[in-house]
């Protein structure tokens, strides 16, 4: 059955969570306040050597960011993933990954044990966290995809960050297209302005989705992507 939900939880500002999306199944993020950020990596969970590539990503589409119609592929000219809904219309594949040493600068250091909910942790070390559940580590991680972030280049190649891309109420979808292990830390976008250690929540939703039809807008919205997924079902048969 189509769209049929299967769970939903809350993910809340500066937590991590994985989860191995199965092929046929689809991942629904919602922005609950506005202004959230979440730091996401993607892997073929049967074998995670196979994971999202950023530069095939962009180059094969011809884009610079992430919205309904495209794909993510991975470093074998699969895809992993597909945005099949999108209301935010930018999410930025090109900002990098909050880390441990810009915490500390911009936010101050805050330890569990003193601050409990309230201590300071980066993306990075959230989503290493994560890996280690499944045996892997820092060589694993590839640039992230900031789901609800935008960042912007100019023409001498200058990145600026948007503030307030994502409102309350925002949601994007991504359907699997093989099994795929999904690493996700819903925290500050690296480039965010502000001194104030406030990473948003998000909802998530995991739901059964039909299986992309021969003119599905994703397969269709560039050539490079029919072959993609012909690939990707060969691989999964």
């Amino acid at each position: 059955m189509s769209d049929q939900i299967l769970w939903e939880e809350t993910v809340h500002g500066g937590q991590t969570w994985s989860h191995v999306l199965e092929r046929g199944q689809a991942l629904r993020l919602t922005d609950v306040e506005g202004g959230a950020n979440v730091s996401a990596l993607f892997y073929n969970s049967k074998q995670t050597d196979e994971r999202y590539n950023m530069p095939d990503t962009l180059k094969a589409q011809h884009i610079a960011r992430l919205t309904e119609g495209f794909v993510l592929y991975s470093d074998m000219g699969r895809i992993l993933c597909s945005v099949t809904q999108d209301t935010v219309g930018w999410h930025d594949p090109i900002g990098g990954t909050l880390s441990a040493a810009q915490v500390k600068a911009k936010y101050g250091e805050k330890s569990y044990q003193e601050h409990r909910n309230g201590w300071t942790q980066s993306a990075r070390e959230g989503l290493l966290l994560e890996l280690a559940k499944y045996s892997m580590g820092p060589r694993d991680i590839t640039p992230t995809l900031n789901l609800f972030s935008k960042v912007q280049v100019d023409e001498a190649g200058g990145m600026h960050y948007i503030p307030g891309n994502s409102k309350a109420g925002d949601t994007v979808e991504l359907r699997a297209e093989m099994d795929v292990l999904v690493v996700l830390a819903a925290n500050h976008h690296p480039m965010e302005p502000g001194s104030v250690y406030a990473p948003k929540p998000v909802q998530l939703t995991v739901k059964r989705v039909a299986a992309p039809a021969a003119d599905d807008p994703c397969r269709v919205s560039r050539p490079e992507n029919g072959r993609g997924f012909i690939l990707t079902e060969r691989y999964a048969q």
